[in-house]
This record gives structure tokens, C-alpha cells and sequence, in this order.
């Protein structure tokens, strides 16, 4: 059982990265520092949409709108934090 919450542990945290190199990402292609035009670019813009929209999608469409902020990456991140919290504090008692 302690497999599977480390296993469950670390995949929040491969996730987290790939939330965080979401949000570079964007900033990147925002401020015209990356070439959408270049292939390796839109690969990865690609696959760490794919990776991501699916959880950020019904988040933003819970949250209002505030214009051209995304806040939806800082719920996500927030909801991580507290799921990996949840696994350290209650990980151990569900074991014995």
C-alpha cells in the first residue's frame, strides 16, 4: 500500500512541474520570446496542452472571468498541494 501512495505522490509531483512549464510556456509564447512557428515550440506547446487542459478546462470554467488573468493554474496548484498534504498525513494510517 505504501507503493502505491509514493507512486500516487509522485505523479502529483511530475504534475506539478508540468503545470509550472505550463505557465512558462504561456509567458513565453505571450511576450514573443518563443516562435509558435517552430516546430520543437509547437510540439511541446502541444503536448503540454494536452497534458494539462483536461483538469484546467472545468477549473476555468468554474472560476469568473477576470479579463486576461488565468487563475486556474494557482487552484490546480493549490489542489495538488493539498491532495499531496492529504496522502503525508493520512498515507501512514491508512497503512496500519
Amino acid at each position: 500500500m505504501q507503493s502505491i501512495i509514493l507512486l500516487i505522490d509522485t505523479i502529483l509531483s511530475l504534475y506539478t512541474w508540468v503545470i509550472i512549464a505550463m505557465v512558462v510556456m504561456s509567458w513565453l509564447l505571450a511576450f514573443n520570446i518563443v516562435n509558435v512557428n517552430n516546430q520543437f515550440v509547437r510540439q511541446v506547446q502541444y503536448v503540454i496542452f494536452r497534458l494539462t487542459e483536461p483538469v484546467l478546462g472545468p477549473i476555468r470554467r468554474v472560476l469568473p472571468d477576470l479579463g486576461g488573468i488565468d487563475l486556474s493554474p494557482v487552484v490546480l496548484l493549490l489542489g495538488i498541494f493539498f491532495a499531496r498534504n492529504l496522502l503525508a498525513e493520512y498515507g501512514p494510517r491508512l497503512l496500519s
